[in-house]
């Protein structure tokens, strides 16, 4: 264990451990915004520097190491001003259409900007002058490369816990640029369109097409289970007026904030279709048609069903097989009522895809 000072709290934390993870558990706040515990921690926009007794500079604390003895300020005023200027240069470059934007009120640079004051930069970004329309042949996904501040969440995201690399970064003479493979050929590049670089994106470059319905202050949040397969990634439901809107990854022990793109783009819009089935059906055999019917009246017809074809011919005329998209938990409850109820062994599951 290694010795230090934080804001004149005395604290120890094992070798090895950052600066910032060291503040984060005493709850001393440091703001970030490329930081992404376990997968981003490249310290390109500076506002979590830190004042270091004995250091010339100030040091990004994501990606420095606390040791023995070090001395650290979180709020110093040389570390206010440097954090500052710091949000004043990534202003300059900064397209600031906030109210058209999809992440206004969920936009973290906004919200750095409004605790520190800087309300515009002092700077003239030459990339400003430079037209660069969106990307966004996508169904799903789209990039607005003028509100892009070049933090790399995004690519380290993709890379790191996606496992694609689909987003890359270049450059264009001193210009660096997000790769982003939302045009219209979205189909032919590594791109799963699992949305999570959107959700991780501190700005509106990179977001979700259809966030342009609901703004963050309009809706509430329910954590679930996503529906769509039997790993159990936890997610937030986002409603508003009564309605899910969106989709956002949940930090579950499955998942850790990730979803696929059938959890984030396709596991909620069957909820209000018209075409859903709400209640069971029982078919008439004097019509030929389907009737509704409630759940006592539909479960003891298949029971009785079964218990028929189990009495009259044995359990092996019987089988259960399990969708992949059912919890393990219902799993085996199905297996159980086969091997009891069918008195049957003929029982299988389709999670193989």
């Amino acid at each position: 264990m290694i010795h230090f000072t934080i804001d004149g709290v005395q604290l120890e934390a094992e070798e090895g451990t950052t600066i910032l993870q060291a503040a984060k558990r005493a709850g001393i706040p440091i703001p970030t915004l490329c930081y992404l515990e376990g997968i981003n921690n490249v310290g390109s926009c500076r506002v979590c520097a830190v004042e270091v007794e004995g250091m010339e500079k100030l040091p990004t604390s994501c990606n420095t190491l606390a040791e023995e003895g070090m001395v650290i300020k979180t709020m110093s005023e040389r570390v206010v001003k440097a954090r500052r200027m710091a949000l004043n240069l990534i202003l300059s470059n900064h397209h600031r259409g906030c109210f058209s934007c999809p992440s206004n009120g969920a936009c973290e640079l906004q919200e750095l900007c409004y605790q520190y004051g800087v309300e515009e930069s002092s700077f003239v970004g030459t990339r400003k002058k430079i037209e660069t329309p969106p990307v966004a042949g996508h169904p799903f996904l789209s990039y607005h490369p003028e509100l892009c501040i070049h933090c790399e969440r995004c690519v380290s995201t993709c890379d790191k816990a996606v496992g694609r690399s689909a987003i890359t970064l270049r450059r264009t003479g001193m210009f660096g640029i997000t790769n982003a493979p939302f045009g219209e050929n979205y189909k032919e590049t590594l791109c799963e369109s699992c949305g999570n670089c959107a959700q991780n994106c501190p700005t509106g470059a990179i977001t979700e097409k259809r966030k342009k319905k609901y703004r963050s202050w309009e809706v509430t949040r329910v954590k679930t289970t996503c529906p769509h397969c039997a790993v159990g990634c936890q997610m937030y439901l986002v409603l508003k007026n009564g309605k899910i809107v969106d989709v956002e990854g949940a930090d579950g022990p499955s998942n850790h904030g990730l979803l696929c793109v059938k959890g984030r783009s396709a596991s909620f819009d069957f909820v209000d279709s018209p075409e859903r089935i709400r209640t069971p059906l029982i078919k008439n055999k004097e019509t030929g048609e389907f009737e509704e019917a409630t759940w006592d009246e539909a479960l003891d017809l298949v029971a009785e069903k079964f218990t028929d074809i189990r009495d009259t011919l044995g359990g092996e005329a019987l089988a259960g097989f399990a969708c992949s998209r059912s919890t393990n938990e219902d799993i085996y409850m199905l297996q159980k009522m086969v091997r009891t109820a069918f008195q049957s062994n003929n029982t299988d599951n389709c999670a193989r895809v």
